[in-house]
């Protein structure tokens, strides 16, 4: 920041001093008068996380409250669900029966959700009058038009008064201008002569405006103007908030000045748990900086305070090792490089463990990594696995999707307590209603397939075609030699436009059929049926399952429900009311993990930034490493 500036807030200090020492009472009334909160962009939100409310505790009482996912609002699940099939039903004109081979059309292949949404909201958007949306868009634009612009060059305080009498003298003008340079791009040097024209007209500089002053200097990597507001607000304010905080974490990590990065952290724990992303800057600071120790020290504590690393944290650190090794022979302050590889390896088994999928950027610093191991030979391609769960590189078995006989088990007992028998199962059915469930699949053979009746009868858009569909997807099952229980609800055995009697006589010949209450839910009865059947039963529905996963007591549960869910689930890809022809998404052979053998690792990365929580990445790193022949 310039000299002139400096001089100017250092001059007002000297007037601030008599509230510094009249106790907390005059410094919050003075903090109040200079620091309004304020609404800040999403880009600024994103880069400093300041909380209106400047209590410790009342902020970490808001991220306990505020939780992270949560059960969707079944409505809009269930609309996200028509959406999908929407795009789903009428794709091809194939006749085939069955499952298809081609794995990108999944459900649960990355990117098909966000797809199907775009793709019906482009039919949504094509049928509405064009004309009122161009008048909504010239209204916005007209509402834009009046908003604070930036100059295009730094100005004399003389011009910043002239500027702001043009425009009326608005209200925190000094706000809204900072405000508009950082969306902008603003250069700094426009910043700098605002702060300047701000301090001399009103002999301060707010705690407020100095954030967003450093806002834009951080993000624009303007690390030693970074430097000087430091200084400036060290000596103006008696302590930081979290967002100037994790700012200056952020800037100081990426200079030699990293240590004081690690002061501020130290000084953020005394109040509270830092951020994954506090942890993360200091210890990319220290891997930039060679200080091994003292990441892996910072990495292990985060990892006990258990928050999840950010990827780029992670990236940091095979980066960092790979800059250090250029200086050959050089030990990193303690740690051997054997160490650091068993500690990366680590991160490679977290991954596993979490179900995490690398994104594209820590995949090549993965392989780049592996790549560079001395000695080892090892060699990465990008690639993807056959439909059988083959490499298309390697030619390695992937590992099946299908679980293990302990797995199953173990799913089936969680399943039951916590979904079956959990809180809220009494608001979904009846304790009689749930009795009587269980004695009539006891009674029955093992099913091969239960069915969401009502759920797979929505394919169809035509009302009075309802029972047809369902009757069609009944007769593929049935052609196929397969075992079935079709669930519905005691209202389509009333005959209806919708629900033709012939057609539900016909299905119930078919197939097993277990009609429950009207105001009953179907998936309880359907992961009950389908769990109690057997590791061979897969089920039929277009629900994503998303409610009853999160319903799960534990982590390592869900992944498991997940991964019997994507091994299981039949998903119909489209219907030829004309020829009653049904085929089935194709069901993946092989788990979407981390894997490694001997002398293999295989991972799946993200490659597009359109995948839902529910989906899988399509595309795969094969790394391998090379054998040494000996010769006798």
């Amino acid at each position: 920041m310039g000299s002139t500036l400096i001089l100017n807030v250092r001059t007002c200090q000297k007037a601030l001093k008599p509230f510094f020492h009249q106790g907390s009472l005059a410094l919050h009334t003075l903090k109040t008068s200079l620091c309004k909160p304020s609404r800040q962009p999403l880009s600024a939100r994103f880069l400093c996380s300041r909380d209106s409310n400047p209590s410790p505790v009342g902020r970490q009482a808001d991220r306990k409250n505020s939780g992270q996912g949560g059960v969707r609002n079944p409505s809009i699940r269930r609309r996200e669900e028509e959406l999908w099939d929407d795009a789903l039903t009428g794709r091809g004109k194939s006749s085939a029966l069955r499952q298809r081979p081609s794995f990108t059309k999944s459900v649960f292949a990355a990117g098909t959700a966000k797809r199907t949404a775009a793709e019906m909201l482009r039919r949504k958007t094509a049928s509405q009058d064009k004309e009122q949306d161009a008048e909504e868009f010239k209204e916005r634009a007209t509402r834009g038009a009046g908003k604070v612009q930036p100059p295009d060059r730094p100005l004399s305080p003389a011009e910043w008064k002239k500027l702001k009498e043009s425009l009326g003298n608005p209200h925190r003008f000094d706000f809204q201008m900072m405000l508009a340079l950082f969306n902008s791009g603003g250069d700094l040097d426009i910043a700098k002569s605002l702060m300047t024209f701000v301090a001399m007209e009103t002999g301060t500089l707010s705690y407020e405006l100095l954030l967003r002053y450093l806002t834009l200097c951080v993000n624009g990597g303007h690390d030693a103007e970074v430097f000087d507001v430091y200084d400036i607000m060290r000596g103006s304010f008696p302590s930081l908030d979290t967002g100037a905080s994790s700012l200056f974490i952020k800037s100081f990590s990426r200079t030699p000045r990293w240590r004081e990065a690690l002061s501020i952290l130290h000084e953020v724990k005394k109040v509270f748990t830092p951020s994954p992303r506090n942890y993360g800057d200091v210890i990319a600071g220290a891997m930039l900086h060679g200080d091994k120790t003292t990441a892996w020290a910072l990495y292990d504590e985060m990892l006990g305070q258990r928050l999840n690393p950010h990827q780029e944290t992670w990236d940091a650190l095979f980066k960092g090792v790979m800059k250090s090794e250029e200086d050959k022979g050089k030990e990193a302050e303690g740690m051997s490089e054997s160490e650091h590889q068993e500690k990366l390896l680590e991160i490679l088994l977290y991954m596993r463990n979490n179900q995490i999928y690398p994104q594209v950027s820590l995949a090549s610093s993965i392989k780049t990594w592996f790549e560079s191991l001395p000695g080892q030979k090892w060699t990465g391609h990008w690639t993807s696995p056959t439909p059988k769960g083959v490499c298309r590189c390697c030619g390695s078995e992937l590992e099946s999707i299908q679980l293990t006989a302990e797995e199953y088990q173990q799913l089936k007992d969680r399943v039951t307590t916590d979904v079956i028998q959990g809180k809220d199962v009494f608001n979904k059915t009846t304790p009689e209603e749930l009795e009587k469930f269980r004695a009539f699949v006891k009674r029955k053979p093992a099913f091969d397939v239960v069915i969401d009746g009502l759920n797979v009868a929505g394919i169809s858009k035509d009302r009075s075609k309802l029972s047809e569909t369902l009757l069609a997807v009944v007769s593929e099952l049935e052609r196929q030699g397969l075992t079935m229980l079709v669930l519905g609800r005691k209202h389509m055995l009333q005959p209806s436009k919708s629900w033709d009697r012939l057609n539900m006589n016909l299905i119930q010949r078919k197939a097993y059929c277990f009609f429950t209450e009207n105001i009953s839910e179907d998936d309880p009865f359907l992961l009950y049926a389908a769990l109690h059947s057997g590791n061979h039963c897969q089920f039929v529905s277009r629900d994503l399952m998303r409610d009853h996963k999160a319903c799960l007591s534990d982590e390592a549960t869900r992944r498991l429900f997940f991964k019997w869910q994507r091994g299981h689930q039949l998903v119909v890809d489209g219907y030829l009311a004309a020829s009653g022809s049904v085929r089935f998404l194709s069901i993946p052979s092989y788990d979407t993990i981390v894997q490694t053998s001997a002398n293999s690792w295989h991972f799946p990365y993200d490659d597009t930034e359109d995948r839902s929580t529910h989906e899988v990445p399509q595309r795969w790193l094969c790394l391998t490493k090379k054998h040494e022949h000996t010769h006798s």
